[in-house]
């Protein structure tokens, strides 16, 4: 009985391993076709149009989202909705894993305002389903790879290992293996070493990837310390925006009731019109973020704000208005914009106003500051944990109106809702 046990035993942590590593080979794969998709059309058609292709590309691009909902469904289920089927029935369906990636690529590649990580989870998690119930013999842990999966992916997706690592020993995203704490740690760590494994080799030696940049500083000043309520402030202020807008979106989605066409072409529309006026408020935000390194000082203050709220307001249009995907990057992305912006009206140091303004919205639409934290390693320093916590502890306090907690409540439970994706 103990050989048969350690064997199982062995297995398991070889699948685990196994899972870690398609995870992230999978999150490398669709990043790529992204990436080529995005090139194709923006980079090589843009040279045969004029100032209005964005709206041209905007539209088709709408119709084609509406007519692959209304051909295969709405896919991809948020990343919400997702961790709450796990979490609810410890795995997620794997019909239609072929029409879910491809319906995750179509937003990104005609330049919506979303990011990956939506229909990567839901892909992750059904492919891990499917291991699971073929492995089933092995024990009852195989059964809830789809928790580790999604972590997994997570961790690739935005190499960041301690994201993935405490969402899912702390039970906050995830359903309860069948594990000690300690094995329960042991095991995501395993899993986050082959998803990141795989996924830093194909970008090394292939190309591809999501990076974005990564800032440092040297010293906090006296002038930086005196700044950082009003940041913390305009931070939370942007937190809450997104929070109330992305609620009445949804509200807007379910008044258009069961229009798969008409609303990603609207949508279209307005996406298209905004990336004339502020090209930035366009594609998910980690290509735009570094291009605005460059450029931020020679871009008005004016300007770098009304990027990162209109950036805000687009996205949560895009994800209810059938341009289904993840808001993780676009709203990293509005943080730095809008850091840049009241750096160059403050004077005060540029990396730390992005620290603290992004901290304090990510950690407002998360409303779970040590995760946002945690994300937000991916391009901040360690040095700028202690303004990043404060930051985002505070804007994860600020208080939304009743009926934006009653609609988030009722998709963190696995409730549907038309138009929330």
């Amino acid at each position: 009985m103990d050989r048969v046990r350690l064997v199982n035993n062995g297995v398991f942590l070889v699948s685990v391993v196994v899972t870690g590593a398609i995870a992230g080979a999978f999150v490398w794969a669709i990043l790529y076709a992204m990436d080529f998709g995005l090139s194709l059309l923006w980079d090589h058609l843009s040279t045969h149009f004029g100032v209005f292709f964005p709206i041209v590309l905007c539209l088709i691009g709408g119709l084609v989202i509406g007519l692959y909902t209304r051909r295969f469904g709405p896919y991809p289920e948020d990343l919400r909705t997702v961790m709450a089927k796990v979490k609810r029935d410890g795995r997620y369906g794997y019909d239609n894993l072929g029409r879910m990636s491809v319906a995750a690529l179509l937003p990104l590649i005609f330049g919506g305002s979303v990011g990956p990580e939506a229909g990567l989870t839901g892909v992750i998690a059904g492919l891990c389903s499917w291991v699971g119930d073929r492995m089933r013999r092995f024990g009852q842990g195989f059964r809830e790879l789809s928790e580790i999966g999604v972590m997994a992916t997570l961790s690739a997706l935005f190499t960041a290992p301690l994201f993935g690592f405490v969402g899912g020993i702390s039970g906050e995203d995830g359903g309860d293996l069948s594990l000690t704490r300690w094995q329960k740690a042991a095991v995501y760590v395993l899993a986050i070493v082959g998803a990141l494994g795989a996924f830093m080799l194909l970008s090394t030696f292939v190309g591809g990837g999501m990076p974005l940049p990564h800032y440092e500083w040297e010293a906090i000043g006296r002038e930086e310390i005196l700044w950082m309520v009003p940041l913390i402030a305009v931070g939370s202020l942007a937190g809450w925006m997104f929070c109330v807008l992305d609620a009445s979106f949804g509200r807007l989605s379910d008044a258009a009731g069961d229009r798969p066409i008409l609303k990603p072409v609207a949508a279209g529309l307005v996406l298209g019109v905004c990336g004339i006026l502020l090209p930035f408020t366009m594609f998910s935000g980690e290509a735009q973020a570094e291009e605005l390194d460059s450029i931020w000082m020679s871009t008005g203050a004016l300007i770098l704000l009304a990027t990162g709220f209109v950036k805000i307001a687009v996205t949560a249009m895009c994800v209810n208005m059938g341009w289904r995907g993840g808001h993780f990057f676009p709203v990293i992305f509005a943080g730095i914009s809008i850091g840049y912006g009241l750096s160059v009206l403050t004077g005060a140091d540029p990396v730390f106003c992005l620290c603290v303004c992004t901290a304090a919205l990510v950690g407002g639409v998360m409303r779970r500051p040590l995760m946002a934290v945690l994300l937000l390693f991916l391009c901040f320093p360690l040095i700028a944990a202690i303004p990043m916590a404060v930051a985002a502890l505070v804007g994860s306090r600020v208080p939304l109106p009743g009926w934006v907690r009653e609609r988030e409540s009722s998709v963190e439970e696995g409730v549907p809702e038309s138009g929330i994706q």
